[in-house]
């Protein structure tokens, strides 16, 4: 398989305040420069909600300053990761807090678009999972429109969502769109006990990036290689459906990130290379 490895914003820095995943403020553009020497091919950004409009790839200097990073680093940004939407979920929510977040999903479509890139990343789980079938229908009620949109600037949604299997796919299905396509987060499916050969059977034509991580069965993220996640299954299933997305490190923390990251790096390719 020939496909792209990146790396999770922020997983190259110390944490931020002890969060596994938070925008690095102090430290986002030497990424840029740490990416390039570890080998990687990309970064996946984080946009929260905490500081939402002094993120970088929202202001107009932020945005001409990563621009330069990656012309200078030949590392890009393959992905936004919109964290900002398990804070501020498109659900449960008023009607003037839904204006607010689609604003935002709106956004972030053309700030992608300006910056090229493709996969717009919109996690519903956790504090944002879909709970039923209720609310699963609220959803494609609220981001159908958003598609088309999304699909002339050259944008793609990439879902993650803690649905069984034949239930996310018949989400994106009854969206019938080609910007709704699904992200496949290794770690999580395992925390949740599922199956990756009948996940990927289900939807993986539909999968456009993939988030690599480890977690054990019910329970929390761990180094590559000691939890639950059975990767030999997950590289084998996608290569079969001819995934060619990326694949992104979004990897346990160690207290040595550069270190950790040129071993996860070796980890991925030793199984795409098989």
């Amino acid at each position: 398989m020939k496909n792209s490895v990146g790396i999770m914003q922020g997983r190259l820095s110390p944490p931020v305040d002890g969060r596994i995943q938070a925008f690095p403020w102090d430290c986002w553009e030497r990424e840029f420069f740490q990416a390039k020497e570890i080998g990687l091919d990309l970064i996946d950004w984080i946009v929260e909600a905490d500081r939402l409009h002094e993120n970088p790839i929202l202001t107009n200097q932020g945005s001409k300053t990563i621009k330069t990073l990656m012309s200078k680093t030949g590392i890009r940004i393959g992905a936004v990761c919109a964290d900002y939407f398990m804070d501020c979920p498109l659900l449960r929510c008023s009607p003037s807090e839904l204006k607010e977040r689609l604003e935002v999903l709106d956004l972030l479509i053309v700030r992608l678009n300006n910056l090229n890139i493709k996969y717009l990343e919109i996690p519903f789980v956790d504090n944002s999972a879909i709970k039923d079938a209720a609310e699963l229908e609220q959803i494609k009620q609220v981001i159908k429109p958003t598609l088309e949109k999304a699909y002339q600037l050259g944008v793609t949604f990439a879902f993650e969502t803690s649905l069984p299997d034949e239930t996310f796919k018949a989400f994106l299905l009854s969206l019938n769109h080609p910007a709704a396509r699904a992200n496949y987060d290794t770690g999580n499916s395992a925390s949740l006990g599922y199956n990756p050969k009948e996940e990927l059977e289900a939807y993986g034509k539909l999968v456009v990036t993939v988030h690599i991580k480890d977690r054990i069965l019910n329970g929390g993220t761990v180094p590559l290689g000691q939890g639950n996640t059975d990767f030999a299954t997950c590289f084998l299933t996608l290569r079969a459906k001819k995934y060619a997305g990326p694949f992104i490190l979004q990897v346990a923390r160690s207290g040595d990130e550069i270190e950790s990251a040129k071993g996860n790096l070796a980890f991925v390719r030793k199984y795409l290379n098989e």
